[in-house]
């Protein structure tokens, strides 16, 4: 589990960035999807699919939560 960990967090820096191009590139959720699979397959070869889905489920809800929160008013 300490290895998963690990892998969140070191894939947690590029995915702020990727988010950023993300919502300045726009394109349908499945491509999304499918390209935050192959990024983190590109960068760990070794994980296990179960694992790929984890921590791409992980950044998916990641972002979500940020755009919601960019987007919301803030409350005063």
């Amino acid at each position: 589990m300490k290895g998963l960990q690990i892998a969140l967090a070191a894939i947690g820096g590029a995915v702020v960035g990727a988010a950023a191009a993300i919502l300045l590139a726009p394109q349908s959720g499945i491509r999304t999807r499918a390209q935050i699979r192959r990024f983190i397959r590109d960068k760990f070869p070794y994980a296990k699919e179960s694992q790929v889905e984890e921590i791409a489920d992980a950044i998916e809800d990641k972002i979500e939560e940020k755009m919601n929160e960019t987007l919301e008013p803030k409350k005063k």
